[in-house]
């Protein structure tokens, strides 16, 4: 048995000892409240005959005309004899209650002296722990309701889909792809999606460097550009390098691909982890030819008195140059170079296949889009269309749950462990992807630089995470969804805090 296992046996035992425990419990309880009501009846029984006999006493007495005194010790006599005979009922019809075992502990016992504890019980009390306690923790209906549930909600399953549902997947797919094609377009392009991720972009930079000190533009000069300037004076790094001589001629740098072949430049956990490394090395690392390649860089000191408060400054500088970069830079004319969408610097690393009439790899091909501002502004122009596939799918998946499957509110929360709402996902996502493939490759001539500008890589990796759950769903078909199980045990985890809170 593995040591996994051997807990898990451990604390079904000590389940399985509680439970025993709670039972006596319960049954010894039964017990005295059947023999309190039992003394009672007993107590206005011998009541009930004290007074009759009380009463013929006087009786008696009376036609006698004997006092009261001289009958007392005959009296006495009598109550004696009846409170004997009381007595001798109560012996007979009543047994004493056995006192309920118990589990020794203490607060300085350990989880084994305390298993110990609740074997010594087990074999005191006849409690067989040699088969598997969880199945004596429950009786066969209990067990029988359990599976079922665990079958019905729990488990992974196949898609259901009817007609109706595949329709409306395609058609939520449809809208998106649709806006994805007349608002989006290429980088730069005049559409209002393309213009106020821009603008949104600008605004986000001026917002962090007010926060960060920036008391705005100087009258008549550009706000946004001022913004980027006062970062780019508070928060420099060394890692910043912006030409081939700047790199010791081993990157082909230039000022419009210096923040894709710089990782510390990428907006994600690659870049921040090669912020801190360079900064707290003098180094800087670009990658070059599907290689990754560091340079020494002029001595750079860190603030911070201690190693966690060097590593939050490290992250500090790598948050604030990035704002400095995200819109451009001061001196840029025009829309300016921004920094590439998370992890796709990391295409630079696929040095493979021949593209175009200069036979450039991949790698090549992803740092030509870049440069013509395939950059994080353009990123979140291109989420908006699979944000709109997205909304749209869930909202009409619950409306469908609650208006035509006539379910309660409760039971149409749109959670993709649903297989029908996975499914209709992925499809909603295909038919964006598909629309957007098309439209790419009729537009683009093909030319594989005018492809991957007008190919829509948010779509893209969103169909692909749909894809891989779907993929997952179905090797895992009758296997448990352990993600819908921890959901349902923190639901009754809440359950019963609430409930301790209430009492």
């Amino acid at each position: 048995m593995t040591e996994e296992k051997s807990r898990h046996y451990d604390a079904g035992s000590a389940l399985l000892v509680q439970k025993h425990q709670v039972d006596t419990l319960d049954r010894k309880t039964l017990e005295v409240a059947s023999g309190v009501s039992s003394l009672e009846q007993l107590q206005r029984e011998t009541i009930d005959e004290f007074n009759a006999l009380n009463d013929q006493l006087d009786s008696l007495l009376a036609l006698k005309g004997v006092e009261f005194s001289e009958a007392s010790a005959e009296m006495s006599i009598d109550v004696e004899l009846l409170l004997d005979e009381s007595e001798r009922k109560v012996r007979s019809e009543f047994h004493s209650i056995e006192e309920v075992g118990q589990v020794d502990y203490s607060e300085d016992m350990d989880w084994d002296g305390y298993i110990n504890s609740v074997h010594k019980y087990a074999e005191e009390n006849g409690i067989d722990l040699s088969k598997d306690p969880f199945e004596q923790l429950m009786s066969d209906s209990q067990r029988v309701e359990l599976e079922k549930r665990i079958d019905e909600d729990l488990t992974y399953k196949n898609a259901n889909c009817d007609e109706y549902d595949y329709m409306i997947a395609g058609t939520c797919g449809m809208i998106g792809g649709l806006v994805d094609i007349f608002f989006v377009g290429i980088p730069g392009d005049s559409s209002f999606i393309n213009k106020g991720a821009d603008a949104f972009v600008d605004k986000s930079v001026q917002g962090f460097a007010s926060l960060m000190g920036w008391e705005g533009a100087r009258e008549g000069s550009d706000s946004t550009k001022s913004a980027i300037g006062y970062l780019e004076r508070k928060y420099k790094v060394n890692y910043d390098q912006r030409s081939s001589v700047d790199s010791q001629g081993k990157v082909k740098l230039s000022t419009i691909n210096h923040h894709i072949k710089s990782l510390a430049h990428s907006p994600d956990i690659v870049g921040l982890f090669f912020s801190i490394l360079s900064q707290f090395t003098n180094t800087a690392h670009f990658v070059e030819g599907g290689q990754l390649i560091a340079i020494d860089t002029d001595d750079f000191e860190l603030k911070g008195h201690n190693f966690p408060a060097k590593v939050f400054c490290g992250f500090v500088n790598w948050l604030g140059h990035l704002f400095s970069d995200t819109a451009g830079s001061s001196g840029a004319q025009g829309r300016g170079s921004g920094i590439p969408i998370p992890f796709y610097s990391l295409l630079q690393f696929l040095d493979v296949g021949k593209f175009g009439k200069h036979d450039d790899s991949f790698a090549k091909v992803a740092v030509k889009v870049f440069e013509q501002g395939y950059d994080l502004r353009h990123g979140i122009a291109m989420s908006i269309p699979v944000l709109i596939t997205e909304l749209l799918t869930r909202i009409s998946w619950t409306v469908k749950q609650r208006y035509y499957h006539e379910k309660e509110w409760a039971d149409c929360m749109p959670s993709t462990s649903n297989p029908e709402l996975r499914r209709m996902l992925l499809v909603s996502h295909g038919t964006l992807c598909l629309m957007d493939g098309i439209d790419a490759g009729l537009r683009s001539g093909g030319n594989i630089v005018s492809f991957m500008l007008r190919a829509n890589l948010i779509a893209w990796g969103r169909f692909g995470v749909s894809a891989v759950k779907e993929v997952n769903a179905w090797y895992l078909t009758g296997k448990l969804d352990v993600e819908a199980a921890n959901e349902e045990l923190d639901k009754e985890y809440e359950r019963l805090l609430g409930n301790v809170r209430v009492n």
